[in-house]
């Protein structure tokens, strides 16, 4: 579960419980088709056979109550009137008689029903002529021999009618008694399983939950709150702050955040130490210079004839000054960058957080399912006990079945807007992804923009190899000074230690910002350590050179320490 990405456990997860819930849902309506097949058979089966038999039999008593009359009443507009209810009771007779042999055609019904139906059409083909034949009889007031009839002929076939009726009857109340039992042993079933798969649902999604939030715990380290307040104070420089992390904890997000806070506390440290020894050989610089400017006074004269190379000196610096003002915004473009780099952190935390809005939604949707599926089982159990009290009505089961169906559709919803919020979720990570993507394109832009910073101290490189031009002329004019050019040589090479002194610490600052890179980059070897001695910055004694002699020759080694460092200086830029 660890090795798996956050977006494949969360899949898994939902994935897992949607194959669930469509199982339920094929399970559930399945059910419903069996109980509906198993209703309809009764309804329309068992149900309808009962019903034409009580027809049929409701009519043969209606003939033979008739037939009675008609031997026992004498006006003859009684007559006419048993007379009709005699044929209008024959013809229901026929009517329902066929259309119960046609019920009985139905492969559902058993031999053993469908022999009691044949043996009660069967006596009515024998009945019906002897009712016919009472009632001519007494149509022609031939009541005694209609009376003989009766008994004798007419008796014993109603008898045996009655008693087939009955047989018929009783394997119909048998047969309702098997279905109404094979349906509650179906019902127990299905139930049972329902409550199962459920049980089973419940228990693979909480250890799915259980699991991706144990994964997710592991890989920050802390809370995601815990974590954001980490990242607040190093961000705001505070590395005071003290990380809580576990003793074994070597992956975790938080475990990271203590090794950068260590890192970064060494940088700063190595930084600020640095810093001060460069403005300390900066102040030893300064101090120089200012006794060289006392003595450059004494110059004044010779000063005229290097005046022109002193203005392309100016020209070059001015250069070099705008140089290092455009640097300067480059740096402040590139913390824009990073600002923007933050923004896009935050936009990817408000994604997660909707995400997490989201399960909630979800979780609160599957408790509606549970409850209707609850109320279903109930549904379903009111349906049987109606059932089985309704009788061949059946209206108390139709009534359940509509509850039953109307619970189903809301299971339906509710599962089409799991599916919904899951897509969703789905969505809310991609713009997560993309908004990593945009963080690694901003990531690019400082990465050019310290590119440019580069071509940038390139062309200061070019402008101080025009100082040196410059310096040569200024040499050539400088000859012409006797005892000051010796004293001012002094000054020169003791600012030359200081400047070799303040280059080994500027490259010890690059060597100390190389740690950092950025998400593309290859990791940097850091530079190695200049080998050469520094000069001492005690500050020289001077001695006067002889006034006959040129002061050419000390200014060779200043141009020769001058080209070194900016061949070392160069290399070091260019490995940054």
């Amino acid at each position: 579960m660890d090795k798996l990405t956050v977006r494949a456990q969360l899949t898994l997860a939902f994935g897992l419980l949607v194959f669930f819930l469509i199982g339920m849902s094929i399970l559930s309506v399945r059910s419903l088709s069996n109980f509906n097949t198993s209703f309809d058979r009764y309804v329309n089966g068992i149900t309808a056979r009962a019903n034409m038999a009580h027809r049929v039999r409701d009519a043969i008593d209606m003939r033979a109550v008739a037939a009675r009359n008609l031997v026992l009443v004498s006006r003859p507009e009684d007559m006419e009137i048993e007379r009709k209810h005699v044929l209008q009771a024959q013809a229901d007779v026929v009517k329902n008689m066929q259309q119960l042999l046609q019920l009985a055609q139905d492969p559902d019904v058993s031999d053993q029903v469908r022999g009691v139906i044949n043996k009660i059409d069967s006596i009515e083909k024998r009945y019906s002529p002897v009712a016919l034949a009472i009632v001519d009889l007494a149509l022609q007031k031939k009541n005694e021999q209609a009376i003989v009839k009766m008994n004798e002929e007419c008796r014993p076939l109603l008898a045996a009618l009655v008693a087939a009726s009955d047989e018929y009857f009783v394997l119909t109340e048998q047969r309702s008694a098997v279905i109404l039992q094979e349906d509650n042993e179906q019902y127990i079933l299905n139930r049972n399983i329902l409550i199962g798969a459920s049980l089973l649902s419940i228990v693979l999604a909480s250890l799915a939950g259980w699991l991706i939030t144990r994964s997710l715990l592991k890989a920050l380290g802390a809370e995601p709150r815990q974590l954001c307040n980490a990242v607040s104070l190093l961000a705001g420089g505070d590395l005071t702050g003290k990380l809580n992390v576990a003793p074994n904890d070597t992956a975790s997000v938080l475990s990271a955040l203590q090794r950068m806070q260590v890192s970064l506390t060494s940088v700063v440290s190595s930084v600020r130490q640095d810093s001060d020894t460069v403005s300390l050989a900066a102040e030893e610089i300064s101090t120089g210079n200012n006794d060289l400017s006392l003595r450059t006074e004494q110059q004044a004269s010779s000063l005229e004839e290097t005046a022109s190379s002193m203005e392309e000196i100016t020209s070059t610096v001015r250069k070099n000054a705008e140089n290092a003002r455009e640097a300067n915004v480059l740096a402040s473009t590139a913390s824009d960058v990073a600002s923007k780099g933050g923004a896009v952190v935050g936009q990817v935390m408000g994604t997660m957080d909707l995400i997490s809005e989201s399960s909630r939604k979800i979780v609160d949707i599957i408790s509606v399912i549970d409850g209707i599926a609850f109320q279903t089982n109930i549904l379903a159990l009111n349906a049987a006990v109606e059932a089985a009290r309704a009788g061949e009505q059946g209206r108390g089961f139709a009534v359940v079945a509509t509850e039953v169906r109307g619970l189903a559709q809301r299971s339906a919803s509710a599962a089409k807007e799991i599916k919904t919020l899951i897509d969703d979720s789905v969505s809310r990570v991609d713009a997560g992804a993309r908004l990593a993507a945009q963080a690694g394109t901003t990531m690019s832009e400082v990465v050019a923009s310290v590119a440019r910073v580069s071509n940038i101290i390139a062309e200061i490189t070019v402008a101080s190899q025009e100082q040196s031009s410059g310096i040569e002329q200024i040499n050539q004019a400088v000859a012409q000074m006797d005892s000051v050019t010796q004293q001012n040589a002094s000054l020169v090479e003791e600012a030359a230690a200081a400047a070799e002194s303040l280059r080994d610490q500027a490259s010890h600052l690059v060597q100390t910002v190389s740690i950092f890179k950025t998400h593309d980059s290859q990791v940097a070897a850091p530079a190695p350590a200049p080998t050469a001695t520094r000069a001492s910055a005690k500050p020289l004694r001077l001695v006067p050179a002889p006034a006959s002699k040129p002061a050419k020759r000390p200014a060779a080694p200043v141009k020769q320490r001058a080209v070194q460092a900016e061949a070392v200086t160069a290399g070091d830029w260019e490995e940054f």
